[in-house]
């Protein structure tokens, strides 16, 4: 027999007169609570809101493991007009809200998703960070034919894994339009730390116009949303530099045919910021009790954006990073890029409200909410700090002879030793002044590793890797990162100045001792493309109907993947199947992350084990860059 999970939800509708009628429900709750003993504001704000937006249970619960039958939960996706981030959108939803209901799992449980289409056209849902049958990834293309309209998929798949993912469309731009969701699935065993509750925060982006038509506009004019210019005169007055040195910088931004603020492609402009569905003025809102700890499981389910979280007032100490255990650090501020996840702690002192606040990286606008003991309290929402520029490192250039000594700690960190404990290859050694990136068109650049090896062969690479020529990898590319640096150490754009702790991917160690010792035996190196004026995005030059086949792994094989970004924006690059272990200088203790963040002109190595048969997507996950082409199949054979 199976157990039918039933999901409650609130209507979008639902959520917006909870926001604003917020305070004067809240004024008779008061009064309820005052004469009713062992009734808690939060219990009641939980009969109100959906799942994703309650506290989870806290606790095992050893009946959801000790179960045979599959979990079963019924999903539809429809098509229809709905009231979101307070006007009237056409929106696609799941189960009629958005996001999408929380689906809880439970490790070594099966599930069965039954996903039916509403719709006119194909959809698709993919389970992000969660390892499975490569027929179960719900990419249309690339592991099945997609969802018919008015037809139902069976998703059944064990569940081999816990920690905090989300599932989206993987469909045309459906993402960007509502199919989405957060994905709790919990432990086997017991939780490393203790907190007393548990909330996910699901962070996202919406456009109430066609995801079709901001396509186009990017196709016609690149910087079409980007309403934060900067003329040479306001260069001129940054810091100390001279006049010559503001031209200089100028016109090698001119020739590259970007601005310093092409920090984001898609901005508040035509974005409203949502925070689990709502945007700031209907104030989501966490409820907690003098003296809890409280863990916050933070999703950037956005297509675009990426955010600055922070809570003024309140430290967080991370936990997980994409679903896995970390050991515990302690930040102020955290940068994290689409489809990223990241779960802390933090401890409330008091009866206080804290403003949960998730700045736009470029700083055109932001979502937020509140931590609180009562429902209606708010804290002050912190102002928009000045927009970021990019700078001559984002470009990969050769700062010497530029009389660019002064640039930032963001533009010249030293990274630190990024001996990994695990490699075989030392990237400091390495000559690239020759290398023929023209050759790379019919695929990555794969290299045999040196065989024997012991652990601790890596050297310190320093902040600066490589020098290339000036091959720009075909038409599908504008520029290369002449300069190439490690930047795994560094803050995340526009954070570099900032007064407090920021998280970095250094940082981050596994908690578990489960790393696999095998030493790869090769390395394929693969260039991250683009041309921003005609917005096209690729691998190697070329977008994906452009190249000739998959990039091949062997089943069972160790390998390293190095990854350089020779465009001058952020991509999440994000593996379906497999994890990739982040090679930051903690050898055994390295992070293992479904998707990565690369940085301008940086270029980053991850170890992976090709445990997984089948095809599985690689690509960016910024929705708009895959669809315009910067997506691989990887086969595992």
């Amino acid at each position: 027999m199976m157990i039918t999970i039933t999901i409650t939800i609130m209507s979008t509708e639902a959520q917006r007169f909870w926001s604003q009628n917020m305070n004067s429900i809240d004024m008779r709750r008061r009064k309820f609570l005052q004469s009713a003993a062992g009734f808690s504001a939060i219990a009641m704000l939980n009969a109100f809101v959906p799942a994703w937006a309650r506290s989870l249970q806290v606790g095992r619960d050893s009946s959801q493991f000790d179960a045979a039958d599959p979990l079963v939960f019924d999903l539809a996706i429809r098509e229809h007009q709905l009231e979101i981030a307070g006007g009237m959108g056409n929106g696609m939803s799941i189960n009629n809200t958005i996001p999408g209901p929380l689906l809880e799992w439970y490790e070594g449980r099966d599930v069965l998703l039954n996903v039916t289409n509403r719709m006119t056209a194909d959809t698709s849902i993919h389970w992000h960070g969660i390892l499975l049958p490569f027929e179960m990834d719900g990419v249309p293309g690339v592991t099945f034919r997609g969802i018919k309209p008015e037809t139902t998929f069976e998703y059944r798949f064990p569940v081999e894994q816990s920690g905090t993912y989300w599932y989206h469309s993987h469909s045309g731009l459906q993402e960007q339009s509502g199919v989405y969701g957060p994905l709790v699935v919990h432990p086997r065993e017991p939780e490393p730390l203790s907190y007393d509750r548990d909330y996910v925060v699901m962070l996202s982006d919406w456009t109430f116009e066609d995801p079709h038509d901001v396509m186009r506009n990017l196709k016609k004019m690149s910087d079409y949303y980007n309403y934060q210019q900067f003329s040479l005169t306001e260069l001129y007055g940054k810091g100390d530099m001279s006049r010559g040195e503001a031209i200089r910088m100028k016109l090698a931004w001119d020739r590259m045919r970007m601005m310093a603020t092409d920090i984001l492609d898609i901005t508040g402009a035509t974005y409203t910021y949502l925070m689990n569905g709502l945007h700031p003025a209907g104030n989501w809102t966490g409820l907690f009790q003098a003296g809890e700890r409280v863990r916050l499981r933070f999703i950037n389910g956005s297509a675009m954006s990426y955010f600055n979280v922070r809570i003024p007032g309140l430290p967080m100490t991370v936990i997980a990073a994409d679903g896995q255990n970390v050991q515990p650090v302690e930040t102020d501020e955290f940068q994290f890029g689409v489809a990223e996840t990241y779960d802390v702690i933090v401890e409330p002192k008091g009866d206080a409200a804290y403003t949960i606040m998730a700045e736009a990286m470029d700083r055109s606008g932001f979502a937020a909410g509140t931590l609180a003991t009562q429902p209606g309290e708010r804290a002050q929402i912190p102002s928009l700090r000045e927009r970021p520029l990019l700078s001559m490192v984002d470009m990969g250039m050769d700062m010497s002879g530029m009389g660019m000594d002064h640039m930032s700690m963001s533009e010249s960190a030293t990274a630190p030793d990024q001996s990994t404990g695990s490699g075989a290859i030392d990237h400091s050694t390495m000559d690239h002044s020759t290398m023929n990136h023209g050759a790379l068109k019919q695929g990555p650049s794969v290299r045999p590793m040196h065989q024997g090896h012991n652990m601790g062969d890596m050297a310190s690479v320093g902040p600066v890797i490589a020098r290339h020529s000036s091959d720009n990898h075909g038409p599908g590319n504008i520029s290369v990162a002449t300069v190439q640096r490690d930047r795994l150490g560094e803050r995340g754009t526009g954070l570099a100045e900032v007064d407090h702790r920021v998280l970095v991917y250094t940082d981050l160690r596994r908690l578990a001792d489960d790393f696999d010792e095998r030493p790869p035996t090769r390395e394929i190196e693969l260039h991250l493309t683009g041309h921003m004026e005609r917005y096209m995005w690729s691998f190697d030059g070329m977008q994906f109907h452009e190249v000739n086949g998959p990039i091949e792994f062997e089943y069972g094989e160790r390998l390293r993947l190095t990854m350089v970004n020779d465009t001058m924006m952020n991509h999440p690059i994000h593996l379906h199947g497999m994890w990739m272990e982040l090679e930051n200088g903690h050898g055994a203790h390295i992070p293992r992350k479904h998707t990565i963040n690369m940085m301008p002109a940086a270029r980053t190595s991850v170890l992976i084990s090709a445990d997984a048969q089948g095809r599985w997507a690689f690509h960016c996950h910024l929705l708009y860059h895959m669809d315009m082409g910067m997506f691989r199949v990887v086969r595992v054979s």
